[in-house]
């Protein structure tokens, strides 16, 4: 199943939160700044954050809560904003050149307007929300645009670190990566006015999904090729960054083979070390060890929508959690 037929049940949203997002990205009535956003719009991702948004509340909501397809299309909106803001934080941070198979932000314009126009969409996207969003919801964003920064310094403090500990870096993963799905589904699940013990499910899932979710994207960006990665693979090695496929892979392979991966990282040698952590990892169980550590994530969320009511919204976040292992490990 690709992301088409997933997202079909949300449909007629998702059409509403591109016309938000355009309208937001090329609305600034000035050129400058309309140009880098009508580059983003050429580019789309794979936009799970806005889906979890809507799927969330339209699994739980009942037909009574007033204006929900407005409330949740704007908050899926405002949260794509979010993510795409951190995205290019992310790239100036680690140099990156490419994206979606494009120039980033930052190799075009420069990393000065990145940072300011990052900022900027952090800003407009709480402009969205402040419009429309109960104090709840609002808390909901802030509270995960905290934790991806407390993330951020915390993966940076850590960059070269191999003694790094698989609970530090799910640590890192939860703050950094898992806390914006966890906010995608709880936003929606809070539009929608069900009952706590709902919205906690929900929030169980996003923080599942998002774990999983980023060990499949830390296994891609060593295993896969440019052309599907679409950017350049190793390019948290290349700054010394260790992963849960990395951490894997270590404690696969014997006692010299391991200080050996261990001094190509720390001395950044990017290529040379990418070469060989893909040797041994399949010569090694490390890929399987990897899927086995992301497929359970990705179980673990799919039997925390298990007291949901039956839906097409359901099956839609059922098969998003199957979704993320497929094209994690079958299309590399």
């Amino acid at each position: 199943m690709n992301l088409k037929e997933i997202y079909k049940p949300i449909e007629k949203e998702f059409n509403q939160v591109d016309r938000i997002l355009k309208k937001s990205l090329s609305g600034a009535g000035d050129d400058f700044i309309d140009d880098i956003g009508n580059f983003l719009i050429e580019s789309p991702g794979k936009r799970i954050r806005p889906a979890l948004v809507i799927l969330s509340a339209k699994a739980l909501a009942s037909d009574t809560v007033p204006d929900l397809g407005k409330k949740i299309t704007e908050i899926a909106a405002a949260m794509e904003l979010v993510h795409t803001a951190s995205l290019i934080h992310d790239d100036v941070m680690d140099h990156s050149d490419l994206r979606r198979n494009k120039p980033t932000v930052n190799s075009k314009w420069g990393d000065d307007v990145s940072i300011a126009f990052g900022d900027y969409l952090y800003s407009v996207a709480f402009e969205i929300i402040a419009d429309s969003a109960t104090s709840d919801i609002i808390h909901c964003f802030s509270a995960a645009t905290k934790a991806m920064c407390e993330g951020e310094f915390f993966q940076i403090s850590h960059r070269g670190d191999m003694d790094l500990l698989k609970e530090r870096y799910m640590t890192i993963v939860k703050k950094k990566t898992a806390s914006l799905f966890v906010a995608s589904c709880h936003s929606g699940a809070l539009a929608s006015n069900c009952k706590k013990s709902l919205q906690e499910n929900l929030k169980q899932y996003g923080m599942n999904f998002g774990i999983a979710f980023q060990i499949v994207d830390d296994y891609q960006d060593l295993m896969a090729e440019e052309r599907n990665l679409g950017k350049k693979p190793g390019q948290d090695i290349g700054i010394g960054e260790v992963t849960l496929p990395v951490l894997n892979l270590l404690e696969a392979v014997p006692s010299p083979t391991r200080e050996e991966i261990k001094s190509l990282i720390v001395s950044k040698r990017g290529g040379e070390c990418l070469t060989r952590i893909r040797k041994e990892i399949l010569k090694t169980d490390a890929s399987e060890r990897t899927k086995k550590d992301a497929l359970s994530f990705s179980i673990m969320a799919k039997k925390s929508v298990d007291e949901l009511g039956a839906s097409p919204y359901k099956d839609s976040l059922i098969n998003l959690a199957d979704f993320v292992i497929y094209r994690g490990f079958e299309g590399v």
